[in-house]
């Protein structure tokens, strides 16, 4: 009997054991979730622009602003870092309409709002008056389009430009006239702003040394519609070259009255006239061949691929052509970037000796500065038109 209640017990052991349920060991915990990578720190970094986007060179004004803002984009796009901080650029724009006062204005508020530097002005005759006040801040002020010569000689550390002054400009137009054109009777009108005077006393000076004659010079303002007593007082000197200091709103109209009056000339002008508005504003009377401007700066051989490309891609961007100085805003706003970059630091008293002492390849060409602040070995582009649209004649150098 024990033999028998031992089997049978060993039995139902071993049925217990084989319907007992493995047990799976307790659960692992789950992995920690890695920490999230702090995220960089940022730095704002305020650049200040000036330009007339009023008045009636608000196209150029606004051709210039359009430049700044891509490059800022861009800039922003590339997430740069100064020092160990990512820059976060900020565009401060600002109008000054071709005004002195409001210039000054407008370069004050700039100073007030503690930007890190500025881009502008457009016109010599509101940038030099706000160098100064830059100056006496601190902040560094690169100008893409200011040609007049003394902007760069008040000795202010502070102030830069991208391009060729009015030496360059305006001698080498004048020495064109004479032994490219021809010109006997050489006739000037100013529109006695710091860019348009400055520009026809350099013109005047270069065709006296290459030995022709300036036979009358005349004056207007850059907001004058009517110049039908000057140009009929010049008419009386049979002149074969006329050429005129400003800008493109004014010379239009005056091309149109020339023409109106029998003057058959050869009309010149400096970088002011030498945009993609100027038959335009002429009422379309500019013939094939009759304008012959420059423009400070200008790209050829394997450059001019890059400007191109830049030309392209704003008009994309913007919807607009440009019209002249806005791939020197964009290069302008660059290379301060750069000089932020190299001196790790966008503290304008610790990278002004870097921006100084740079050296850029921009879509314009090499950027580099002189111990006065003028860019060196700067280019002039001569520009005719044909079939109402601008056509490079050169670059000069």
């Amino acid at each position: 009997m024990k033999m028998k209640w031992t089997a049978v017990a060993m039995a139902a052991l071993v049925v217990a054991a084989c319907g007992k349920k493995e047990e799976a060991p307790p659960a692992a915990a789950p992995a920690a979730a890695a920490p999230a990578a702090p995220a960089a720190e940022t730095i704002a970094v305020k650049i200040g622009h000036v330009a007339p986007t009023s008045g009636a060179i608000a196209h150029l004004g606004k051709d210039n602003e359009l430049g700044a803002k891509m490059a800022i984009d861009e800039l922003n796009a590339k997430n740069v870092k100064i020092g160990d901080k990512v820059a976060k650029f900020e565009l401060l724009a600002e109008d000054d309409g071709a005004d002195p006062k409001q210039g000054a204005a407008a370069a004050q508020k700039l100073v007030d709002s503690k930007v890190n530097g500025v881009i502008g002005h457009l016109n010599s005759g509101t940038t030099i008056p706000a160098s100064k006040i830059y100056s006496d801040a601190g902040i560094p002020q690169i100008s893409p389009s200011a040609t007049n010569p003394k902007y760069t000689q008040q000795g202010y550390k502070t102030a830069f430009r991208v391009v060729a002054n009015d030496g360059q400009l305006g001698g080498t137009l004048g020495k064109y006239a004479v032994e490219t054109l021809k010109g006997q009777s050489i006739v000037v009108i100013d529109d006695r702003t710091a860019y348009g005077q400055g520009v026809a006393e350099e013109f005047s000076k270069a065709v006296k040394a290459a030995g022709g004659t300036i036979k009358g010079h005349e004056f207007t303002t850059d907001k004058s519609t009517d110049f039908n007593a000057i140009l009929t007082k010049l008419k009386g000197q049979k002149p074969d070259v006329l050429f005129y200091g400003g800008m493109d709103a004014v010379a239009g109209p005056m091309i149109k009255q020339a023409k109106q009056l029998g003057l058959n000339v050869k009309f010149m002008g400096g970088d002011g006239i030498c945009t993609s508005e100027l038959v335009k504003l002429s009422g379309e009377t500019v013939a094939d061949d009759q304008v012959v401007c420059a423009e400070a700066g200008g790209v050829d051989g394997d450059l001019k691929a890059g400007l191109d490309k830049f030309k392209a891609d704003f008009k994309t961007k913007t919807g607009v052509d440009v019209q002249i100085y806005a791939p020197y805003v964009y290069d302008a706003v660059n290379v301060m970037a750069a000089a932020m970059e190299k001196a790790k630091s966008a503290d304008p008293a610790v990278y002004l000796p870097e921006l100084a002492k740079i050296e850029y390849k921009g879509v314009t060409g090499n950027i580099a500065f002189d111990e006065k602040g003028d860019i060196k070995n700067g280019a002039l582009t001569l520009y005719t038109y044909k079939g109402g649209k601008r056509e490079q004649i050169a670059v000069v150098r």
